[in-house]
C-alpha cells in the first residue's frame, strides 16, 4: 500500500511514517501543501494522511483538489476534535477524519480500512488455495504453517493476493510496496519475489508471466 503523509511537524511526520512502514506501508512524506500537490501529480497514492493546518498551501485546498481527482482516499488529521471541524473536513472531500492526539493503532486501522475501499471492495483477509494473509494482524500462512516474512515480502504477497489471480507488473509492485527513494531501475522486486517463493515452499505459488509480471497461480 502506498501512502502519502502530509504533516508539517517533522518529528511527528517521522514518527508516523516509521510506524506505518512497520505495518507494511510504503510511505512518502510532504511537509507542506505544495509539496504534497507536486507528489500527487507524480504518484498514484492509495491513501493520503493529510494534516489540515499546513503551510504554503492549506490542507483544505489540498483536500479539495485531491477529492476532485478521486484517485486516493483521504484521512484528514487535525488538532481540533470539534464536530464542526469534522463536518468541514468531510464536506471538503475527506473520506475519514481523526483528531490529534490519536492512538497509533487506530490510525493504522483507519488507513487500512480506507485502502480496502479503493476500486473493487476486497475482503479483510485474503485467500488463495492454501494461502491466507491477514493485513490487519500482519500474519500470513500456507497450509496452516505460519510464514515469517519481511515487510517487503509481506507487501508483495498482499498485492498479488489482492489481484485475485490477475498479473501484477514489477512496476506496479514497486509503486505499491516501495517508496519514492527506491531506484526505479532496481532489481529489488525480482529479489523479493525470489525470497518469497522460497519461504512459500512447494508447490510453487507465484507464477512469472514473461514480459508482464507475476501472479498467484491456480
Amino acid at each position: 500500500m502506498r501512502v502519502l503523509l502530509v504533516e508539517d511537524e517533522q518529528p511527528l511526520a517521522g514518527y508516523i511514517a516509521a510506524g506505518l512502514r512497520k505495518h507494511g506501508c510504503a510511505v512518502d512524506i510532504a511537509l507542506d501543501g505544495q509539496t504534497a500537490l507536486d507528489k500527487l501529480d507524480l504518484t498514484p497514492y492509495d491513501v493520503v494522511v493529510l494534516d489540515r493546518d499546513l503551510p504554503v498551501v492549506h490542507g483544505d485546498t489540498v483536500c479539495r483538489r485531491l477529492a476532485e481527482r478521486g484517485t486516493s482516499r483521504i484521512l484528514m488529521l487535525t488538532a481540533s476534535g470539534a464536530v464542526e471541524d469534522r463536518v468541514d473536513g468531510l464536506t471538503l472531500g475527506a473520506d475519514d477524519y481523526l483528531g490529534k492526539p490519536f492512538a497509533f493503532t487506530e490510525l493504522v486501522a483507519r488507513v487500512r480500512a480506507l485502502a480496502r475501499r479503493i476500486g473493487t471492495a476486497r475482503p479483510p483477509v485474503l485467500r488463495a488455495a492454501d494461502l491466507l494473509l491477514d493485513p490487519a494482524r500482519r500474519t500470513a500462512e500456507r497450509g496452516g504453517r505460519l510464514l515469517h516474512l519481511t515487510p517487503k515480502e509481506f507487501g508483495v504477497l498482499e498485492q498479488l493476493l489482492a489481484a485475485g489471480g490477475a498479473v501484477v507488473s514489477a512496476e506496479a509492485l514497486l509503486d505499491k510496496v516501495w517508496d519514492e527513494h527506491t531506484d526505479p531501475f532496481t532489481n529489488a522486486v525480482r529479489i523479493t519475489v525470489g525470497t518469497l517463493r522460497r519461504k512459500l515452499g512447494e508447490p510453487p505459488a507465484i507464477e512469472t508471466v514473461t514480459g508482464a509480471g507475476y501472479r498467484i497461480g491456480p
